[in-house]
Protein backbone atom coordinates (compact mmCIF):
# COMPACT_ATOMS: atom_id res chain seq x y z
CA UNK A 1 0.00 0.00 0.00
CA UNK A 2 1.20 3.50 -0.79
CA UNK A 3 2.10 5.70 2.15
CA UNK A 4 0.63 9.24 2.00
CA UNK A 5 2.46 11.84 -0.09
CA UNK A 6 1.81 15.30 -1.50
CA UNK A 7 1.32 15.59 -5.26
CA UNK A 8 2.73 18.90 -6.50
CA UNK A 9 1.62 20.12 -9.92
CA UNK A 10 3.89 22.88 -11.23
CA UNK A 11 3.11 24.65 -14.50
CA UNK A 12 6.71 25.28 -15.59
CA UNK A 13 10.10 23.58 -15.41
CA UNK A 14 11.41 26.44 -13.28
CA UNK A 15 8.61 25.94 -10.75
CA UNK A 16 9.21 22.17 -10.70
CA UNK A 17 12.92 22.78 -10.16
CA UNK A 18 12.26 25.08 -7.21
CA UNK A 19 9.99 22.51 -5.56
CA UNK A 20 12.64 19.80 -6.03
CA UNK A 21 15.32 22.07 -4.58
CA UNK A 22 13.10 23.01 -1.62
CA UNK A 23 12.35 19.42 -0.58
CA UNK A 24 15.63 17.76 -1.58
CA UNK A 25 15.73 14.00 -1.00
CA UNK A 26 12.07 14.01 0.07
CA UNK A 27 10.88 14.86 -3.45
CA UNK A 28 10.95 13.02 -6.76
CA UNK A 29 9.71 13.82 -10.26
CA UNK A 30 6.53 12.01 -11.31
CA UNK A 31 6.10 11.57 -15.07
CA UNK A 32 4.71 8.23 -16.24
CA UNK A 33 5.15 6.68 -12.81
CA UNK A 34 5.29 3.11 -14.12
CA UNK A 35 8.57 2.36 -12.31
CA UNK A 36 8.33 4.85 -9.47
CA UNK A 37 4.84 4.01 -8.22
CA UNK A 38 5.57 0.28 -8.37
CA UNK A 39 8.70 0.73 -6.26
CA UNK A 40 6.75 2.86 -3.79
CA UNK A 41 3.94 0.29 -3.57
CA UNK A 42 6.53 -2.39 -2.81
CA UNK A 43 7.98 -0.23 -0.04
CA UNK A 44 11.36 0.04 -1.77
CA UNK A 45 11.11 3.82 -2.09
CA UNK A 46 9.14 6.59 -0.42
CA UNK A 47 8.97 10.32 -1.08
CA UNK A 48 6.85 12.84 0.79
CA UNK A 49 6.44 14.92 -2.37
CA UNK A 50 5.91 13.82 -5.97
CA UNK A 51 6.36 16.57 -8.55
CA UNK A 52 4.00 15.90 -11.46
CA UNK A 53 5.55 17.30 -14.66
CA UNK A 54 3.06 15.80 -17.12
CA UNK A 55 1.07 19.03 -17.34
CA UNK A 56 4.01 21.29 -18.10
CA UNK A 57 3.69 22.79 -21.58
CA UNK A 58 6.60 21.98 -23.87
CA UNK A 59 7.74 18.80 -22.12
CA UNK A 60 5.84 16.56 -24.53
CA UNK A 61 5.75 16.18 -28.26
CA UNK A 62 7.97 15.07 -31.12
CA UNK A 63 9.33 17.20 -33.95
CA UNK A 64 12.04 17.14 -36.59
CA UNK A 65 14.49 20.03 -36.33
CA UNK A 66 15.96 20.68 -39.80
CA UNK A 67 18.64 23.02 -38.43
CA UNK A 68 20.00 20.29 -36.16
CA UNK A 69 19.05 17.46 -38.55
CA UNK A 70 17.62 15.69 -35.53
CA UNK A 71 14.39 14.48 -33.97
CA UNK A 72 13.57 16.26 -30.73
CA UNK A 73 11.48 14.32 -28.21
CA UNK A 74 10.07 15.98 -25.10
CA UNK A 75 11.01 14.31 -21.84
CA UNK A 76 7.38 13.69 -20.90
CA UNK A 77 6.55 12.03 -24.23
CA UNK A 78 5.04 8.58 -23.75
CA UNK A 79 6.61 5.47 -25.27
CA UNK A 80 3.43 4.76 -27.20
CA UNK A 81 3.55 8.20 -28.82
CA UNK A 82 7.12 7.54 -29.97
CA UNK A 83 6.22 4.08 -31.25
CA UNK A 84 3.38 5.46 -33.41
CA UNK A 85 4.90 8.83 -34.38
CA UNK A 86 5.06 9.40 -38.17
CA UNK A 87 8.16 11.56 -37.62
CA UNK A 88 9.98 8.82 -35.72
CA UNK A 89 8.91 6.13 -38.17
CA UNK A 90 10.20 8.17 -41.09
CA UNK A 91 13.45 9.56 -39.64
CA UNK A 92 14.52 6.91 -37.09
CA UNK A 93 12.42 3.79 -37.74
CA UNK A 94 14.62 1.52 -35.63
CA UNK A 95 13.68 3.64 -32.60
CA UNK A 96 9.96 3.19 -33.34
CA UNK A 97 10.47 -0.57 -33.66
CA UNK A 98 12.42 -0.70 -30.40
CA UNK A 99 9.71 1.26 -28.60
CA UNK A 100 7.08 -1.24 -29.76
CA UNK A 101 8.79 -3.87 -27.57
CA UNK A 102 9.19 -1.80 -24.40
CA UNK A 103 7.44 -3.71 -21.58
CA UNK A 104 3.77 -3.98 -22.65
CA UNK A 105 1.22 -1.68 -24.22
CA UNK A 106 -0.19 -0.61 -20.85
CA UNK A 107 3.24 0.57 -19.73
CA UNK A 108 3.91 2.23 -23.09
CA UNK A 109 0.65 4.18 -22.82
CA UNK A 110 1.70 5.59 -19.45
CA UNK A 111 5.50 5.54 -19.21
CA UNK A 112 7.61 8.36 -20.63
CA UNK A 113 10.99 8.40 -22.34
CA UNK A 114 12.42 10.95 -19.91
CA UNK A 115 11.16 8.95 -16.95
CA UNK A 116 12.66 5.75 -18.33
CA UNK A 117 16.08 7.34 -18.81
CA UNK A 118 16.03 9.21 -15.49
CA UNK A 119 15.09 6.10 -13.52
CA UNK A 120 18.23 4.43 -14.92
CA UNK A 121 16.91 0.89 -14.72
CA UNK A 122 19.83 -1.21 -16.03
CA UNK A 123 17.41 -3.20 -18.21
CA UNK A 124 16.39 -0.36 -20.53
CA UNK A 125 15.99 -0.63 -24.30
CA UNK A 126 15.91 3.13 -25.10
CA UNK A 127 19.03 3.86 -23.03
CA UNK A 128 20.97 1.35 -25.13
CA UNK A 129 19.77 1.98 -28.68
CA UNK A 130 19.75 5.78 -28.48
CA UNK A 131 23.47 5.80 -27.77
CA UNK A 132 24.30 4.54 -31.27
CA UNK A 133 22.44 7.61 -32.58
CA UNK A 134 24.71 9.86 -30.46
CA UNK A 135 21.59 11.08 -28.67
CA UNK A 136 21.83 13.87 -26.13
CA UNK A 137 19.62 14.85 -23.20
CA UNK A 138 18.79 18.35 -22.01
CA UNK A 139 18.65 18.84 -18.24
CA UNK A 140 16.81 21.97 -17.18
CA UNK A 141 16.31 23.79 -13.89
CA UNK A 142 15.39 27.23 -12.59
CA UNK A 143 18.88 28.61 -13.19
CA UNK A 144 19.29 27.40 -16.78
CA UNK A 145 19.89 24.23 -18.72
CA UNK A 146 22.66 22.02 -20.07
CA UNK A 147 22.91 19.32 -22.72
CA UNK A 148 25.03 16.18 -22.32
CA UNK A 149 25.57 12.97 -24.30
CA UNK A 150 23.06 10.34 -23.19
CA UNK A 151 25.80 7.99 -22.01
CA UNK A 152 26.99 10.59 -19.50
CA UNK A 153 23.60 10.55 -17.77
CA UNK A 154 24.13 7.14 -16.19
CA UNK A 155 26.29 6.85 -13.09
CA UNK A 156 25.14 3.38 -12.01
CA UNK A 157 22.02 1.27 -11.54
CA UNK A 158 19.12 3.62 -10.69
CA UNK A 159 21.63 6.46 -10.33
CA UNK A 160 22.10 9.39 -12.71
CA UNK A 161 24.37 12.41 -12.92
CA UNK A 162 21.45 14.85 -13.09
CA UNK A 163 21.28 17.21 -10.13
CA UNK A 164 18.38 16.88 -7.72
CA UNK A 165 16.59 19.95 -9.05
CA UNK A 166 17.07 19.20 -12.76
CA UNK A 167 14.34 17.99 -15.09
CA UNK A 168 15.14 15.94 -18.19
CA UNK A 169 13.27 18.16 -20.60
CA UNK A 170 14.30 16.84 -24.02
CA UNK A 171 16.01 14.01 -25.85
CA UNK A 172 17.66 14.90 -29.17
CA UNK A 173 18.26 12.09 -31.65
CA UNK A 174 20.38 13.11 -34.67
CA UNK A 175 19.86 11.48 -38.04
CA UNK A 176 22.45 8.89 -38.98
CA UNK A 177 24.95 10.03 -41.62
CA UNK A 178 24.41 9.10 -45.24
CA UNK A 179 25.14 5.43 -46.02
CA UNK A 180 24.76 4.45 -42.37
CA UNK A 181 22.07 2.18 -40.90
CA UNK A 182 21.24 0.90 -37.44
CA UNK A 183 19.75 -2.24 -35.91
CA UNK A 184 18.69 -3.18 -32.40
CA UNK A 185 18.31 -6.69 -31.02
CA UNK A 186 17.25 -7.79 -27.57
CA UNK A 187 17.00 -11.09 -25.77
CA UNK A 188 15.16 -12.03 -22.62
CA UNK A 189 13.02 -14.67 -21.01
CA UNK A 190 11.48 -12.27 -18.49
CA UNK A 191 9.50 -9.08 -19.20
CA UNK A 192 12.65 -6.97 -18.99
CA UNK A 193 15.37 -7.62 -21.57
CA UNK A 194 18.36 -9.67 -20.42
CA UNK A 195 20.61 -8.32 -23.19
CA UNK A 196 20.21 -5.38 -25.57
CA UNK A 197 22.57 -4.56 -28.42
CA UNK A 198 22.48 -1.58 -30.77
CA UNK A 199 24.75 -1.41 -33.82
CA UNK A 200 25.09 1.28 -36.48
CA UNK A 201 27.27 0.65 -39.54
CA UNK A 202 28.51 3.02 -42.23
CA UNK A 203 29.53 1.59 -45.60
CA UNK A 204 31.28 3.17 -48.56
CA UNK A 205 32.86 1.41 -51.55
CA UNK A 206 32.70 -1.98 -49.85
CA UNK A 207 34.42 -0.77 -46.70
CA UNK A 208 33.24 -0.15 -43.14
CA UNK A 209 33.70 3.58 -42.69
CA UNK A 210 32.24 3.79 -39.20
CA UNK A 211 30.80 1.56 -36.49
CA UNK A 212 28.83 2.38 -33.36
CA UNK A 213 28.06 -0.35 -30.85
CA UNK A 214 26.13 -0.05 -27.58
CA UNK A 215 25.37 -2.79 -25.08
CA UNK A 216 22.86 -2.62 -22.24
CA UNK A 217 20.86 -4.72 -19.80
CA UNK A 218 23.85 -6.90 -18.86
CA UNK A 219 25.88 -4.65 -16.56
CA UNK A 220 25.49 -1.63 -14.29
CA UNK A 221 24.86 0.87 -17.11
CA UNK A 222 24.24 0.83 -20.86
CA UNK A 223 27.28 2.11 -22.73
CA UNK A 224 29.02 2.48 -26.05
CA UNK A 225 31.69 -0.11 -26.79
CA UNK A 226 34.73 1.58 -28.39
CA UNK A 227 36.72 -1.58 -27.63
CA UNK A 228 34.53 -3.45 -30.11
CA UNK A 229 34.05 -0.60 -32.58
CA UNK A 230 37.78 -0.26 -33.28
CA UNK A 231 37.98 -3.95 -34.22
CA UNK A 232 35.63 -3.42 -37.20
CA UNK A 233 36.13 0.16 -38.25
CA UNK A 234 38.19 0.78 -41.40
CA UNK A 235 38.02 -2.85 -42.51
CA UNK A 236 36.60 -4.23 -45.71
CA UNK A 237 33.17 -5.75 -45.33
CA UNK A 238 34.64 -9.25 -45.69
CA UNK A 239 37.31 -8.53 -43.05
CA UNK A 240 34.71 -7.07 -40.67
CA UNK A 241 32.53 -10.15 -41.10
CA UNK A 242 35.46 -12.37 -40.13
CA UNK A 243 36.23 -10.16 -37.12
CA UNK A 244 32.70 -10.08 -35.73
CA UNK A 245 33.43 -12.80 -33.11
CA UNK A 246 36.44 -10.81 -31.87
CA UNK A 247 34.37 -7.62 -31.68
CA UNK A 248 31.62 -9.46 -29.81
CA UNK A 249 34.09 -10.89 -27.32
CA UNK A 250 35.59 -7.44 -26.74
CA UNK A 251 32.15 -5.98 -26.09
CA UNK A 252 31.22 -8.85 -23.80
CA UNK A 253 34.33 -8.30 -21.68
CA UNK A 254 33.78 -4.53 -21.54
CA UNK A 255 30.09 -4.78 -20.64
CA UNK A 256 30.83 -5.57 -16.97
CA UNK A 257 28.14 -8.26 -17.09
CA UNK A 258 26.73 -9.34 -13.73
CA UNK A 259 25.07 -12.60 -12.77
CA UNK A 260 21.42 -12.26 -11.74
CA UNK A 261 17.97 -13.71 -12.40
CA UNK A 262 18.48 -13.02 -16.10
CA UNK A 263 21.52 -15.31 -16.34
CA UNK A 264 25.17 -15.69 -15.42
CA UNK A 265 27.76 -13.13 -16.48
CA UNK A 266 29.37 -15.68 -18.82
CA UNK A 267 26.03 -16.46 -20.43
CA UNK A 268 25.29 -12.77 -21.00
CA UNK A 269 28.72 -12.18 -22.54
CA UNK A 270 28.03 -14.99 -24.98
CA UNK A 271 24.65 -13.53 -25.94
CA UNK A 272 26.27 -10.11 -26.44
CA UNK A 273 28.70 -11.72 -28.90
CA UNK A 274 25.90 -13.45 -30.81
CA UNK A 275 23.66 -10.38 -30.98
CA UNK A 276 26.45 -8.06 -32.14
CA UNK A 277 27.05 -10.32 -35.11
CA UNK A 278 23.37 -10.48 -35.96
CA UNK A 279 22.78 -6.73 -35.48
CA UNK A 280 25.84 -5.86 -37.61
CA UNK A 281 24.52 -8.03 -40.45
CA UNK A 282 21.02 -6.57 -40.09
CA UNK A 283 22.38 -3.04 -40.38
CA UNK A 284 24.55 -3.93 -43.37
CA UNK A 285 21.58 -5.58 -45.10
CA UNK A 286 19.78 -2.23 -45.12
CA UNK A 287 22.66 -0.73 -47.12
CA UNK A 288 23.29 -3.47 -49.65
Amino acid sequence: MLRPFELCEPTSVAEASKILAQHGEDARIYAGGTELILAMKMGLLHFDHLVNIKGIAGLGGIRFDPAANAVRIGGATRHREIELSPVVRERIPVVAEMESHVANVRVREQGTLGGNLSFADPHSDPATLLQVYNATVTLEKAGGKRTIPLGQLFRGPYDVTAEGDEVLSEVTVPDLPRRMAAAYLRFGILERPSVGVGVAVGLENGGVTSVRIAVGCVGPVPRRMPEAEVVLQGKSLAEAEALLPAAGEAAGRASEAVSDLHGSAEYKEHIVKVLIGRAFRAAVQQLT
